[in-house]
């Protein structure tokens, strides 16, 4: 239900929700808790709090690659649940549809895109053969590749990665 009365006030969830949604955006936009706070009508302490409450992660900006994944699906809920901000998970099938089905132009601009958006993180989750953890470090720095091998190079067939270490590299990131 919408409406929950506490005591002689009337509440509206929605209402509440609507403004804790504009209030994230104009946090995400840049602007301070004190400036939001004003534009709210609000205490900054109301702010501070409700970020606490929602707070997933702190620090670094992470990205979780792999390739080829047999349960993807499970490790997309633990990045998920974690807050990871790039996820590109792939089995063997996908690995090959994202390359075979791109003229060389487009791959090239796929691969590139790919680049960039994990350049925009501050670590690198990164679960492939051996060959390409090595490969990504040298690329990135291995300071920011965490680098999780499922064996030497070539992997031709999808891998079962354990989802709690997964969790574990993720955990062990924080802050």
């Amino acid at each position: 239900m919408d409406l929950v009365r506490i005591g002689d006030k009337l509440i509206s969830r929605r209402k509440i929700f609507r403004a804790i949604d504009r209030m994230l955006e104009r946090r995400a936009a840049g602007l301070s808790q004190q400036d939001v706070a004003v534009e709210m009508g609000i205490d900054r302490a109301v702010i501070s709090r409700l970020e606490t409450l929602g707070e997933v992660r702190k620090g670094s900006r992470v990205a979780l690659i792999g390739f080829p994944i047999g349960n993807k699906g499970e490790l997309e809920a633990v990045a998920r649940d974690h807050g990871v901000d790039f996820v590109l998970l792939l089995n063997n099938a996908e690995r090959w549809d994202y390359v075979e089905t791109a003229s060389g132009a487009e791959l090239f601009n796929r691969v590139m895109d790919v680049i960039a958006r994990i350049r925009e993180c501050d670590k690198v989750v990164f679960i492939g053969s051996d060959m390409r953890v090595r490969w990504l470090e040298s690329v990135l720095g291995s300071d920011r590749v965490i680098g999780l091998e499922l064996g030497p190079s070539p992997i031709t067939e999808d891998r079962y990665v354990p989802p709690e270490r997964v969790r574990a590299l993720l955990e062990a990131d924080r802050g």
